[in-house]
């Protein structure tokens, strides 16, 4: 079996798709066919021996459509902002037309002026404006005729038997009334008219947002740095094969030269050179160098990890600090970012789970009228009634029919509830949000960036010895300190230690000098400063040697830290991150410092804190019965606190990009409707994945495009406001498909004469078309309520 994806131009809903499918699914040797709407492909497994590229693309355009071939995972090309353009003059130019036969048709119904001129030409005049607004709008007449001479009907079947009906028996008339005869008719050149610019209207509002999705891929491609510095080496060939064998290689400067070349052009075993505030191009592990990697935006941990010689560094994510010397061991589409790109792709590609409701309803309704036209305008002219009543009688059903309200339906009530939703910070991309989240009984929130802020801060400074060698004779070293929550001591304990650390670009030294400016606090200048990787930092303050940084640097340098060792434990079991300050005193004038008498000064713990509103948002959703999930890359101990303290039912974590889709996915496999709230390049993956994404407009813009929910004020409670309002919004599009059915089907027996025999009465087309009116007035009247929609929690 073979696999291939095409682009597919010209589709416009959702029945389009299921038609292409369809078609595809008819021919020998097509084993499966998924047609996406959004991004535009059809994703095709055959058999090369019984069917060829060839036969497939003749299919799709046989069918009205265009298909290109796809090679690669995203391609660059699309039409969207042309398609955007020209269905917005359509729709701009059947208005201006349509504008002169509605005030002739219905001018003097409301008490408007009209000339002697305008009154003998009437219905020429509307003819003209009529026809000039049916050739701009064509293309909907030509895809409704095509599908249904096919059997196939979509929206646009529905618009052609309506548009076009009324169209030609208006014409008939006209023609009848011109050459002399007086007959009793109505011509229905505004319904035509009408219909097509509410239709025009539709189409360009679904096109605004069809799409949006695929350009999460495009914000990931571009993630990615278009150029990267490589080692050339001169004279010698570097052979490291693994990461193993590097301890003892020294680069020297002499031996190589920087070359900048194009990322793609990367290969691998060659060595990258990165420098501070550079994008990291593909996968690989640091030969050379020392830094921190902002890696936030790939594994969703919080804090910069730093990488020293055998560590693994990922593509995309950003170098802090250092220079970095790395072998790539994964470029071009075996990268991280790659597979992230295929899995966003894949997962946008499936279908929703539920299927547009017009699109089913009119691959019935369609049929079902036509069959009761033609019956009762046969059973009419066989019992012996003339040919002009039952062509009435055949028109009436048809124009009962026509599909004005069924177009209004959906995107009045979705531009009532986007309206809604905007005004309280909430964007809503997609009929497919609207219909799922009435089903959403699980919703999962990633951790760092959506329930927590996404960076470090001090969240403790604990005393351990009283400090009083730091006196002077004009008093305490903080007189210059303004009055804050923090008493002497451990305004004392940061004090020194953001003195220490203010040389180092560490992610926690960055937390712990920006409290200390947040307290102005002022720092000492410190002697000797030296930074032991991956372990903290030591320097001299006022003849004293200051030591900040982990259990194994105190330990080290033979200081004892058993009388601490529960504290620091019950600090790290609540998700944080410690270091210990302590000093060691000089021994003579000659600056010779004695560990025997070295002590603990204090504790400091770093941490990434909740944000404002997350235990009342998990509150609110257990209110409405939904099961909260924590999903992060981060540490279970960290997850498992986070979950106790604002009582999130499950945790997972330690969970990598690749991975969040597809615990996303076991949960689906049984049965479950997950909703997925994230912010970060790494979330893309699970919010196209589930069954609706929700992303935070503080946080990326590929998980921006990726999601169909967007937070723009980065409130938590906005998760529980979209749910309730897209819910709402939903059940106002079915009551609104419910009033665009109602009349219609209830008049359409009447149109068909079931009255006549026994009370005389037929429903001629003038009234076919009040009561297509009155459903739309219905339709729109009812999204127009939508106004007055309140939340509780608001």
């Amino acid at each position: 079996m073979q696999k291939i994806v095409l682009k597919i131009l010209g589709m416009h809903c959702a029945s389009c798709a299921t038609n292409i499918e369809n078609s595809l699914k008819e021919k020998e040797g097509i084993s499966s066919v998924n047609v996406n709407l959004i991004t535009e492909k059809a994703y095709i497994n055959f058999d090369p021996n019984q069917v060829d590229i060839y036969e497939i693309k003749k299919i799709i355009e046989s069918l009205g459509y265009k298909a290109e071939k796809e090679d690669s995972v995203f391609s660059a090309e699309n039409n969207e902002k042309q398609e955007i353009i020209n269905f917005k003059k359509r729709f701009i130019y059947s208005l201006i037309f349509s504008l002169p036969v509605v005030y002739l048709a219905m001018g003097e119904m409301i008490g408007f002026y009209l000339p002697l001129f305008l009154k003998n030409y009437n219905g020429l005049i509307q003819l003209i404006f009529s026809t000039i607004v049916v050739f701009y709008c064509f293309d909907i007449w030509k895809s409704g005729f095509k599908h249904l001479i096919k059997f196939k009907p979509n929206m646009d079947s529905l618009i052609f038997i309506g548009t076009a009906v009324s169209y030609f028996y208006s014409l008939l008339v006209l023609f009848i009334l011109l050459i002399g005869f007086k007959i009793e008719a109505h011509i229905y050149f505004e319904s035509v008219v009408l219909i097509l610019v509410f239709i025009s209207l539709g189409k360009y509002l679904e096109l605004l947002t069809k799409g949006k999705t695929s350009g999460a891929i495009k914000e990931l491609v571009n993630l990615q740095p278009k150029e990267a510095t490589i080692l050339k080496f001169k004279n010698s060939k570097f052979d490291i094969q693994n990461k193993n064998k590097i301890d003892n290689f020294k680069f020297k400067s002499e031996d190589y030269q920087e070359i900048k070349v194009p990322v793609e052009k990367i290969q691998v075993g060659d060595i990258v050179l990165v420098k501070p505030g550079e994008i990291i191009p593909v996968d690989g592990f640091v030969v050379d160098g020392y830094s921190t990697v902002d890696e936030k935006m790939i594994t969703g941990e919080s804090i910069p990890i730093e990488k020293k010689k055998g560590d693994e560094v990922i593509g995309a994510t950003l170098n802090k600090t250092g220079v970095l010397k790395f072998k790539a061991t994964r470029v071009g589409k075996e990268t991280m970012l790659s597979q992230i790109i295929k899995i966003v792709e894949e997962a946008l590609s499936s279908k929703a789970p539920i299927q547009l409701l017009v699109d089913k309803v009119s691959f019935y309704f369609v049929p079902f009228v036509i069959f009761v036209a033609f019956l009762a305008f046969i059973i009419w002219f066989l019992v012996g009634e003339p040919l002009s009543f039952a062509l009435m009688v055949f028109v009436s059903v048809l124009i009962i029919s026509c599909p004005c309200a069924l177009g209004l339906a959906t995107p009045t009530a979705i531009m009532m509830g986007s309206g809604l939703a905007a005004k309280r910070g909430i964007l809503i991309k997609s009929g497919k949000a609207l219909e799922i989240a009435k089903n959403i009984n699980i919703v999962i929130f990633d951790k760092t960036g959506t329930l927590t802020k996404g960076e470090p801060v001090v969240t403790d400074i604990i005393s351990v010895n009283e400090i009083q060698d730091f006196k002077n004779s004009k008093g305490n070293i903080l007189n210059k300190c303004k009055v804050s929550n923090l008493d002497f001591q451990k305004k004392l304990i940061l004090q020194i230690a953001a003195s220490v650390e203010k040389n180092s670009e560490h992610p926690l030294a960055e937390a712990i000098v920006k409290k200390a400016k947040e307290e102005k606090l002022e720092l000492f200048e410190v002697k000797n400063f030296q930074a032991i990787i991956g372990q903290g930092v030591i320097s001299e303050l006022k003849d004293k040697k200051i030591i900040l940084g982990t259990r194994k640097l105190i330990i080290d340098n033979q200081i004892d830290i058993s009388s601490i060792e529960k504290i620091i434990t019950d600090l790290e079991n609540q998700g944080k991150t410690v270091v210990i300050l302590a000093q060691v005193q000089v021994k003579n004038n000659g600056r010779i410092f004695d560990n025997k008498d070295s002590k603990i000064i204090g504790i400091i713990a770093v941490a990434d804190t909740l944000k404002l509103y997350s235990k009342e948002t998990i509150d609110n959703l257990h209110k409405m019965g939904k099961r909260v999930v924590i999903m992060t890359g981060d540490n279970k101990r960290v997850a498992q606190t986070i979950a106790k303290e604002i009582k999130i039912d499950e945790v997972l974590a330690e969970v990598l990009p690749q991975e969040k889709s597809n615990e996303i996915r076991k949960l689906q496999s049984q049965g479950e409707m997950v909703a997925f709230v994230g912010d970060g390049i790494n979330d893309a993956p699970a919010l196209a994945q589930a069954d609706l994404g929700i992303a935070l407009g503080s946080g990326t813009d590929v998980a921006i495009e990726a999601g169909e929910i967007v937070l723009i004020r980065d409130d938590l409670r906005d998760v529980v406001l979209a749910l309730d309002l897209s819910k709402y919004t939903l059940r106002k599009i079915k009551q609104n498909l419910f009033w665009a059915f109602f009349y219609n089907v209830l008049a359409i027996p009447i149109a068909a004469g079931v009255l006549y025999p026994f009370f005389g009465f037929l429903l001629n087309p003038a009234i076919s078309a009040m009561a297509m009116a009155f459903s739309s007035v219905s339709v729109v009247l009812n999204s127009l309520l939508m106004r007055n929609y309140k939340f509780k929690n608001s």
